[in-house]
């Protein structure tokens, strides 16, 4: 389920384009780092996570519906603002046992200091948005919210289950 784009109104529509205030769309699926590559003979890398091609393929799909309807969409190609808040699901250890199962344990973390790493995720989710939401990562000048969380964390978009919430302006909108 992806979350609405950028509201376009009617009126506008029979312009053409119009300057994108703020594209924002929520990928469902389990985060995963860009990691190393591994050289396998003849020139051939391979991605060292089997888990980055899929979670690639999630942002992208996600990022391709969150355009479709934009009237001439074309890539962002300027200075960008990004904010990208990536949820995960809590371990079981995390939990109690028997009927407090549903209850942390007082040694939970709140927040996940563990792997994957939260550039490495960044990442791969940058790469994953070129050429569909901006012409080339080196676009992104700063972020505005990044960060990892436990699903179901008390804070502005962090979902309920793994997946990463994202959204992402022009610099000329105003956004510092």
């Amino acid at each position: 389920m992806t979350a609405p784009a950028v509201e376009v109104p009617a009126a506008t529509l029979a312009a053409g384009p119009q300057p994108v205030a703020e594209i924002a769309f929520t990928v469902y699926g389990l985060p995963a780092p860009q990691g190393s590559k591994r050289h396998v003979g003849n020139g051939v890398m391979i991605e060292s996570s089997a888990k980055v091609k899929p979670w690639r393929q999630d942002v992208k799909q996600a990022a391709l519906d969150a355009i479709t309807g934009l009237p001439g969409w074309t890539p962002l190609d300027g200075p960008l603002i990004a904010s990208m808040i990536f949820t995960f699901a809590r371990p079981k250890s995390h939990y109690r046992t028997g009927r407090n199962a549903h209850l942390l344990r007082d040694t939970a973390p709140a927040r996940p200091a563990v792997t994957p790493d939260l550039s490495k995720v960044l990442r791969s989710t940058e790469d994953a948005l070129t050429g569909v939401i901006w012409a080339d990562d080196a676009r992104v000048v700063g972020y505005v919210g990044l960060g990892k969380f436990y699903a179901g964390t008390a804070a502005a978009d962090v979902l309920t289950m793994p997946g990463c919430v994202i959204r992402v302006w022009p610099l000329t909108t105003g956004v510092a």
